[in-house]
């Protein structure tokens, strides 16, 4: 299949400190597992190298409650835990290390980051047709998103080694049911050498 690194860019999932960091609401079950994956470091080293576009989603639940639904038990567990996940909470930041620079942030109140919001259209608009996933966790959040944009007519590649789970067969399994509900998998090497072979 033909890429045309214009009209691609990476969707970066939930790196923030509610899910990444020991002190987040999610630290608990997730903050271990990803410090021994490694995968923050990957990630951010295929953000940087990637040269296309790089759109951050965070979880934030405004006052109000946004478009939060609380119709199963994760949403009913950050519905009410909400004020940890003000828009301008502490726990509601892009982890340092994703931070840098001036990063575009995508705020929502819904498990795929393409839901509940714009961007999806904001990405159509700016020709954007392959999407390169990156985040948080692989069968949470990665795998909705990545179901959710290739049902929107996105060709979809999550980027197996810049995403993680709290359980290992979960991770795997979550990148096998990917690898046939989307475009595949790649290695960020690989999606790295597939952009850089149409520059």
């Amino acid at each position: 299949m033909n890429l045309d690194p214009r009209r691609a860019a990476v969707l970066a999932l939930h790196w923030q400190v509610n899910v990444i960091e020991p002190e987040g609401f999610f630290g608990p079950m997730l903050s271990g597992p990803v410090a021994r994956s490694g995968v923050v470091d990957r990630a951010v080293r295929f953000h940087e190298a990637a040269g296309v576009p790089v759109f951050f989603t965070r979880f934030t639940i405004p006052e109000g409650e946004g478009g939060l639904v609380r119709n199963t038990g994760f949403m009913r567990a950050v519905g009410d835990a909400q004020e940890a996940f003000r828009p301008d909470a502490p726990g509601a930041r892009l982890i340092p290390r994703m931070a840098g620079g001036t990063p575009t942030v995508v705020d929502n109140q819904k498990l795929s980051g393409l839901a509940g919001g714009d961007l999806a259209s904001r990405l159509s608009g700016q020709g954007v047709d392959t999407l390169f996933l990156t985040g948080v966790a692989t069968n949470l959040t990665v795998e909705q998103t990545a179901r959710h944009g290739t049902d929107l007519g996105f060709t979809v590649h999550v980027v197996s080694d810049c995403v993680t789970a709290a359980d290992d067969a979960a991770h795997t399994a979550s990148l096998a049911n990917l690898e046939l509900t989307t475009a595949g998998c790649l290695t960020a090497e690989e999606a790295l050498a597939r952009l850089r072979a149409r520059s």
